[in-house]
């Protein structure tokens, strides 16, 4: 069942879990999984179906009668509870029951009477890619593992697209970087078929709000608690970041009820505005058993990576001009003796909202949607006239990303109430207009087949956001245990956001109480003053200026671009904004900067890769994925 195959490879990558179907002719497939001595793991039948490289701790492996089932990642959970489901299995859309109760944050795979189901997690920090190859779908946890099996190359309206934007809103930031590597939703699992073809069921969709914020917290309380308390590293020390924000302060303080000597980290920088060091200070104190490590961050933690140090071979990263600090701070904790390291990412998504949930709450209860109306306007300075007109605006999802299209070469409005599906997105100044137009027909193709996540406008911004954070956070996973540090997102677990969404919109946000649910669900273990903040640490001012502190850097690495040799950027626009003052230069445009080197850098790492192999297109066979 469980074995280690020895072969070499001209191209190996490191990771990566590859999924076949029970054929022969996939079995013949798996002399292209790009792997040297890969594990793998065999159908019922005998064939090949997983390949890759783990760890023993992160693959559970179930079998009753025809039916086996793999949890890889982290689950920790009872074979025998497992098991007891699977007796009731006879088809692999009979797993939705087992899928909702799995603990942890792991893929879901399924070998049930020849047919393959494979899914990640609902967040997207676990995800699915498929890709065909000789008349075999095939699937895996990474895209450029599935691209490396099939000989995809990288995709040229992704690269058009994250030319002119910063690619952050679902489904669109979702998408595969190679041309012939399809994503499945991470609401939706794969199906492989017996005759070699796949498509994509969906199987959650978010809870109905109806949970009152008491009851919400009570049980939000009890599956982050147990969340955290798995983490508990079997060898090492646990970690976790202590910014002296609600969101990590409440991992630290649930951490030490089962690991009193904890050890902290938190970098001394930030805003002279941003009050965290206040609340890390009082934390620190009454942790009085936890180690806390601080670090200053100096000039060297500002330089950009080298293109031949972008180890992320998948898609671009989206804070490439912050990675050499991460890569530092995790370094920092490895020496420490640090294992397993907790972070608080995902929960500002997860407990605080624009005010786009008001548009329901309009249908709902008026009188309240009214008045909250009333404070997010005097707060953001909304003019009345738009302010009314985008709370009785009607038109649907689809409406919205044609209007993206439509108008990508607008800039975008001042004090624009956040009242609409989402921020409307503005082009960069340098991006072509070859770019720009290939842009716009990849945003109608999203309208074509948009969809909201939820009936609830403020249940889909929600879903929207957590995927949008569950992008950062699988990168953050891989960055992290490339150098030997395994990164765990609590709040990202689906027991986790199951258990916030399941509480009522209007009594999940509001304009007067800052991430309220998560502050009654802290209450007593927390200090009060922590959870009775209204203000949130503000590290944007730093991290515009470390960007602008690398303007010579950045022109000196696009001289020779890949992007604009492919006719996606104007070097000429680069140069011209980039030599105003930073004074003068648009906030924003550290956001479409780091964009854009991130990009280039990875376009030039894959370029450097492939020994020149992607400079021509490819054909490649369609993805059948419903």
């Amino acid at each position: 069942m469980l074995f280690k195959q020895r072969r070499s490879r001209r191209f190996a990558i490191d990771g990566g879990l590859v999924v076949l179907p029970d054929s022969a002719a996939a079995a013949r497939v798996f002399e292209r999984v790009p792997h040297d001595e890969p594990d793998v793991v065999r159908h019922p039948s005998g064939r090949p179906w997983l390949v890759g490289r783990w760890s023993p701790r992160d693959l559970v492996v179930v079998d009753e009668g025809p039916v086996r089932v793999v949890l890889f990642g982290f689950c920790p959970v009872d074979p025998r509870e497992v098991r007891a489901h699977l007796v009731r299995v006879r088809h692999p859309a009979d797993l939705d029951a087992l899928a909702r109760v799995l603990p942890g944050c792991a893929h879901l795979v399924a070998s049930v009477d020849g047919e393959v189901r494979f899914q990640g997690t609902i967040a997207g920090v676990r995800r699915v890619f498929t890709g065909r190859v000789d008349g075999v779908s095939v699937a895996g946890d990474r895209a450029d593992v599935v691209a490396e099996v099939v000989g995809a190359e990288p995709d040229v309206d992704m690269l058009a697209v994250g030319s002119v934007f910063p690619l952050f809103i679902p489904p669109l930031g979702e998408r595969s970087w190679w041309r012939g590597v399809e994503a499945v939703a991470p609401d939706s699992y794969l199906l492989l078929t017996r005759d070699g073809r796949s498509r994509s069921a969906r199987w959650w969709t978010p809870p109905e709000p109806e949970r009152s914020l008491a009851a919400g917290a009570a049980e939000l309380r009890h599956v982050l608690g147990t969340a955290v308390a798995r983490r508990k590293p079997a060898v090492g020390r646990l970690s976790a970041d202590l910014s002296g924000g609600m969101d990590s302060t409440s991992l630290c303080f649930l951490a030490a009820e089962g690991t009193p000597d904890l050890l902290t980290f938190r970098w001394l920088d930030g805003s002279p505005l941003n009050d965290d060091r206040h609340y890390a200070v009082e934390a620190k104190r009454r942790l009085d058993r936890a180690e806390h490590l601080e670090l200053a961050v100096d000039g060297g933690l500002r330089e950009l990576v080298a293109v031949d140090e972008f180890t992320d071979a998948e898609e671009p990263q989206i804070c490439a001009s912050g990675m050499t600090r991460i890569r530092r701070g995790i370094d920092t904790l490895v020496r420490q003796g640090a294992t397993t390291h907790l972070s608080g990412h995902g929960a500002d998504e997860l407990f605080t909202a624009t005010p786009f949930y008001l548009h329901s709450l309009l249908r709902r209860k008026p009188w309240t949607a009214l008045r909250r109306a009333r404070v997010y306007r005097a707060l953001g300075r909304w003019p009345l006239l738009p302010t009314i007109a985008a709370l009785a605006d009607r038109r649907g999802l689809d409406a919205w990303w044609r209007r993206c299209a439509d108008e990508l070469s607008r800039p975008l409005p001042k004090r624009a109430p956040l009242l609409d599906w989402a921020s409307r997105m503005a082009a960069s100044p340098w991006a072509t207009p070859e770019a720009v137009d290939l842009c716009r027909e990849v945003l109608r193709g999203v309208a074509d087949e948009a969809r909201p996540f939820a009936v609830d406008r403020g249940q889909h911004e929600a879903v929207s956001s957590l995927r949008t954070a569950g992008m950062f956070a699988r990168q953050m996973v891989r960055t992290h245990a490339d150098r030997g540090l395994r990164f765990e997102v609590p709040y990202l677990d689906d027991g986790v956001v199951e258990a916030a969404l399941a509480v009522r919109t209007d009594e999940r946000y509001t304009p007067w109480r800052f991430k309220p649910l998560l502050a009654e669900a802290m209450r007593g273990l927390v200090p009060d003053m922590i959870l009775n903040r209204y203000t949130k640490g503000d590290y944007e001012e730093n991290s515009e200026l470390d960007m602008k502190r690398q303007i010579p850097k950045i022109l000196e690495l696009l001289e020779d671009s890949a992007l604009a040799a492919r006719g996606m950027i104007d070097l000429d626009a680069v140069r011209a904004r980039l030599s105003l003052p930073p004074d003068v230069m648009n906030d924003d445009m550290s956001v479409h900067l780091d964009n854009v080197v991130s990009i280039e850098m990875w376009l030039r790492a894959t370029d450097a890769r492939s020994g020149g192999r992607h400079s021509a297109s490819a054909v490649h066979e369609p993805v059948e994925v419903s």
